[in-house]
């Protein structure tokens, strides 16, 4: 079956609150393997020029890959057929320690290739007081469609 192509450029709303933490930064730079001390250190951040330690740049993927987009029933993607074709971020500032980010997404195309469905998902990561931290750029593929 065919993802919903009334989905294409439906916006939807921003999601809850999402306090960044020293610890869930430094998970995640565990995680991927960076020992940069940015990322744990906040005089090492500091020395840097940032008020405290900063996030690893796909750090976002946490809070951002659509949400509430992909999670509509009415969207119709089989998530036991989905693979995560691309990922790619475009930065105002990085992420810090203390930040407070929602998402906001959009589905900005659904389109098939082969027999495959690719959607985009663009997402604005932003402070609670509304400062654009950075755009978050999704492909998703559902094979066999």
């Amino acid at each position: 079956m065919a993802i919903n192509r009334d989905f294409i450029g439906r916006t939807f709303p921003p999601s809850e609150p999402y306090e960044v933490s020293r610890v869930k930064i430094r998970e995640f730079a565990d995680a991927i393997g960076d020992p940069n001390p940015v990322y744990r250190d906040p005089e090492a951040a500091r020395a840097a020029g940032h008020p405290d330690v900063i996030a690893p740049p796909t750090f976002p993927i946490v809070v951002s890959l659509g949400g509430g987009a992909l999670a509509d029933p009415e969207l119709g993607i089989n998530f036991a057929m989905v693979v995560h074709g691309e990922q790619r971020f475009e930065y105002v500032r990085p992420v810090r320690a203390g930040d407070v980010v929602t998402c906001t997404s959009a589905i900005t195309e659904i389109k098939a290739i082969g027999n495959n469905e690719k959607v985009d998902i663009v997402t604005d990561v932003k402070t609670s007081e509304g400062e654009l931290v950075c755009k978050s750029y999704n492909t998703i593929v559902e094979r066999g469609a």
